[in-house]
């Protein structure tokens, strides 16, 4: 180990920055988060640093550092020219006062890492001056990680660990104990901001004496690419005990679970209900009540088509601690990817996301005059099997048979298919590329702007044209 990690405590201490240029300004702006004292000492300071940490900063003349190195937990250099910096260090030194001249690795008693910093949790990622844009790269991929309240759960199991010392003698129930706090629900509750709740919680487990139920995230997928992911799913993903998936969900997104974890899978396809909706109910209810974190996991968003809200009322009717984390919808994530904006200006003002598919199966009873309206989007989800009735029906009220339509099938993917054509012909247009679904079905006039500018999509679409007028 090149470098030895340590922190300092920030509580009643003095630190002295030498420099009134940029680089101070950059260190104050670290230390200014901190409870320590900030003096600096400079020949001349801007008005723009005295403005921005008034009330924050004492200022002195540079007769004063002697003084103040005498009573300083540790102090910074940053001036600009080598001399002063020089100067500095051995004043520093002279005191016995750890010392960080900036970009001079050579005079540094420490460095000043990467850092990362969430209030009581706080992360360093430091190279030793070698490469700090690669000590900034690893900070922001922590932070992907690290949710945002995380520093209030630390502050909040702080101020508990009295009670939980008083309730338990040996250490190893103790640890157990915070285990089950740290990473069930009453942890989910400070990280959603409610700590009312958390403290309610918290006094039930104690009583008990363990932590008895788990928590449920019922957690959006995205339409497949994993990158599409929001970082909250992603951090609940690889925290999760057990997942339960849908068919939708991509491997992408699969391959993020972490190897202990169990998956379950409970999908769901045309003609196939491989597990029923009330079982899916129950199985998420039983892993939560043995005090595991589950993630439902949901292809697009869990509350667009994906009886997200089904499941959010079962889990939350048996007493469990449920939180919901949205996702990109399919209809917004494979349409963006495909090129088709779902509004514009010249072409649609609104648009209506509908089902393909009814509740008993067939066609869905819709408002087909309201989706005739030429200047909307539709989009419509589980429509590949009912597709030629969902266009008879948009004709029949109005809508034009030349309507452009796009047809996306494992939208933002490796295997994506992608087909173009006209409204009349959408039967077609499915059988022809083997879409066999799911899939979206993308009906209106902006489906045009994905392929004006793109030749190679206007040939397919003239080619699925001609194709089509030929058979």
């Amino acid at each position: 180990m090149d470098l030895f990690p340590a922190f300092f405590g920030t509580e009643d201490i003095d630190v002295v920055v030498m420099g009134g240029g940029e680089d101070a300004r950059r260190k104050i702006r670290l230390l200014a988060k901190t409870h320590a004292r900030i003096h600096l000492v400079a020949a001349s300071v801007s008005s723009d640093t005295l403005n921005e940490f008034d009330g924050r900063i004492v200022v002195h003349p540079l007769s004063a550092t002697a003084k103040l190195l005498k009573g300083a937990k540790f102090a910074i250099v940053a001036f600009e020219e080598d001399l002063q910096q020089e100067a500095g260090w051995r004043m520093a030194r002279t005191y016995r006062v750890p010392v960080n001249v900036v970009d001079r690795p050579e005079l540094c008693d420490f460095t000043v890492p990467s850092i990362l910093d969430r209030g009581s949790v706080v992360a360093g990622v430091a190279t030793g001056g070698a490469a700090p844009i690669i000590a900034r790269d690893i900070r922001a991929k922590l932070e992907t990680l690290m949710p945002k309240r995380i520093g209030d759960l630390a502050r909040f199991a702080k101020g508990l660990r009295s009670k939980v010392k008083d309730r338990f003698d040996d250490e190893s129930d103790r640890r157990k104990f915070w285990e089950g706090i740290l990473n069930g629900p009453v942890a989910d509750q400070v990280l959603a901001g409610d700590e009312q709740a958390a403290s309610q919680s918290f006094d039930e487990a104690l009583a008990a004496g363990h932590v008895d139920t788990g928590v449920v995230h019922i957690v959006g997928a995205g339409p497949g690419d994993p990158e599409l992911l929001t970082l909250k799913a992603f951090r609940l993903i690889q925290a999760a005990d057990v997942v339960f998936y849908d068919f939708l969900v991509g491997e992408g997104v699969l391959d993020l679970v972490r190897r202990d974890a169990d998956r379950v899978c409970v999908g769901k396809s045309k003609g196939n209900h491989s597990v029923p909706q009330d079982q899916i109910h129950d199985l998420m209810i039983a892993a939560a009540r043995e005090g595991k974190r589950v993630v439902r996991l949901k292809g697009g968003d869990p509350f667009v088509f994906g009886r997200g809200g089904e499941e959010l009322e079962a889990v939350r009717a048996a007493g469990i601690p449920t939180h919901v984390v949205p996702g990109i919808s399919s209809a917004l994530g494979c349409a963006a990817a495909t090129g088709i904006p779902l509004t514009h200006r010249d072409h649609a003002q609104a648009v209506t996301f509908v089902t393909g598919h009814a509740r008993k199966g067939g066609v869905p009873d819709l408002d087909w005059s309201a989706l005739a309206n030429p200047r909307q989007t539709v989009v419509v989800f589980m429509g590949v099997g009912t597709s030629e009735a969902i266009a008879e029906h948009l004709i029949h009220a109005g809508r034009s048979p030349e309507t452009p339509v796009a047809v996306i099938e494992n939208g933002t993917r490796e295997n994506e298919i992608r087909a173009f054509g006209a409204l009349h012909a959408l039967s077609n247009i499915i059988q022809e590329n083997g879409v066999k679904g799911p899939a979206l079905l993308v009906i209106g006039d902006v489906v045009k702007v994905a392929t004006a500018n793109n030749d190679e999509l206007s040939a397919l679409v003239q080619d699925t044209a001609a194709t089509l007028e030929t058979a």
